[in-house]
Parts: C-alpha cells; sequence; structure tokens
C-alpha cells in the first residue's frame, strides 16, 4: 500500500528568478501563477504550475540560508523533490520501519500551513526528498499571503504613482511642462 498521492512539486534553486523564467515562463511557456516570500525559509518562490504539479523556482533571500548555502556549494539546479501524502504520521512510521533517514524525524508546519518532513539525501540515492500533507489550514493561509502581497504590491505602486506625480510637477515648474499635456498630467493626479 502507497502513502504517496502524487508529485507536488520540484523545486529548483535559481540565483535569478527572472533570468530563471526566460526559460522556464518563456521558452517553455509555463505559467507564473504568484511569487511567495517565504521568511521562515529565507527565499522567495515563483510557482509555475504543469499538470497536478509544479515547478518551484527558489531564489535565497539571505547569504546565510540553507538554500543559499546548497545554492553556493552546488550552483542552481533541482533541490528537492515533493510527494504530497495522504497521512505524513504514517508515512514517517513507514520509512523508519525501512531504516530511512529522516530530517525530520516528526512532521513541522511548512509554507502555507501544510505538515512537512524532509528524508535525507543518504537514504534516497542523493535526492532529497520532501513529503507533505495538505492541512485545512493551507488554503487560509495562502489566501492571506496573497492579500499580503496585493496590498504591498498596491502600496508600492501608490508610491510609484506619488513620485511620478511629483515628477511632473516638477518639470511644470521648472518651465518644461509645456511638454505634457492637461491630460497626461490628469491622468497621474488623485
Amino acid at each position: 500500500m502507497t502513502f504517496v498521492i502524487r508529485i507536488d512539486h520540484v523545486a529548483i534553486i535559481v540565483d535569478d528568478i527572472d533570468h530563471a523564467l526566460n526559460f522556464w515562463r518563456d521558452a517553455l511557456g509555463l505559467e507564473v501563477t504568484h511569487v511567495e516570500d517565504v521568511p521562515d525559509q529565507e527565499s522567495v518562490v515563483a510557482f509555475l504550475p504543469t499538470g497536478e504539479s509544479e515547478v518551484e523556482l527558489v531564489k535565497p533571500t539571505t547569504d546565510d540560508s540553507g538554500i543559499s548555502r546548497y545554492l553556493h556549494k552546488r550552483g542552481p539546479g533541482i533541490h528537492h523533490i515533493c510527494f504530497q501524502v495522504d497521512d505524513i504520521e504514517a508515512a514517517l512510521v513507514k520509512l523508519r520501519d525501512h531504516n530511512v533517514r529522516l530530517i525530520n524525524p516528526e512532521p513541522v508546519i511548512g509554507t502555507g500551513g501544510k505538515k512537512i518532513a524532509f528524508v535525507h539525501p543518504e537514504s534516497t540515492h542523493g535526492v532529497l526528498i520532501e513529503l507533505y500533507e495538505l492541512t485545512p489550514l493551507e488554503p487560509e493561509i495562502r489566501l492571506a499571503r496573497a492579500r499580503e502581497l496585493a496590498d504591498r504590491v498596491r502600496a508600492q505602486g501608490q508610491v510609484v504613482a506619488a513620485n511620478v506625480l511629483s515628477f511632473l510637477r516638477g518639470l511644470r515648474d521648472t518651465g518644461l511642462g509645456e511638454f505634457f499635456d492637461d491630460d497626461v498630467r490628469g491622468d497621474y493626479e488623485t
């Protein structure tokens, strides 16, 4: 009896998400559904669904995180494969019964509220494996993170609009404003 439901995602460590998207999004045509800041992992993740799975592009946000150390030691590439399981506790018991070395002997709460545990590459022929069980909190946490991101983008957009308005007013005050008609200035007035 298997406890694996599906491959949830393949995580790929990159040093530049925008550059990586030239291949994954532009050349392959995968859509980026969202980009998420993951402070507890000191990373930013771009999510690109493909069928029932995802490719996750992971970029470290600090120089001393585990992901950053991995990137500096091994370079960009596949970091881990994540399997969704129906019961993570039972999966860990089965793996322990088979003398599999676990990084997380008990599940921890990971990104989005899901229960996760990592299996050491020593037991998997060199591949870091993540197991995850969906919890009822995950959709709520993802929605809250999406709202936080939308709020930050909206606030940054307002800052940009205010700066453009200030710039245009500065041009007007220096006499260069004659090159901008009232309709253009009106677009930036709040």
